[in-house]
């Protein structure tokens, strides 16, 4: 059963930074593309960074050279550094991963098939 835990959420000042943490479980972490999305009060959720399984990364243009999203395949985790955040970056914030086909092996990630943590909020004060 595929499992997303996502942790390091919390509130900050602008200017200050936060790291994310999303352990994963229940499939075979090289083989699966992930990300993060966010949502804020009353805005659709979007996508902030995502890995593909060979490890390139993409970003928002709205967090571009302040966010970096990394993997540590030794402890299953996918990660999001945030620095320089805005009051703009508050949101719930989750992690997600491509849908699992057998033996525990990801396919391409779709909306329909990902899986999806369960949030975790952050709020930026100006």
């Amino acid at each position: 059963q595929v499992q997303l835990v996502e942790s390091g959420g919390g509130s900050v000042q602008a200017g200050g930074s936060l790291k994310l943490s999303c352990a994963a479980s229940g499939f075979i972490f090289s083989t699966c593309a992930m990300g993060w999305y966010r949502q804020a009060p009353g805005k659709e959720r979007e996508l902030v960074a995502s890995i593909s399984s060979d490890g390139a990364t993409t970003y928002a243009d709205s967090v571009k050279g302040r966010f970096t999203a990394s993997q540590d395949h030794g402890r299953n985790t996918l990660n999001l550094q945030m620095n320089n955040l805005k009051p703009e970056d508050t949101a719930v914030y989750y992690c997600t991963a491509a849908g699992v086909l057998d033996l525990g092996v990801c396919g391409p990630w779709r909306a329909d098939t990902a899986k999806w943590g369960q949030g975790t909020q952050v709020t930026v004060s100006s």
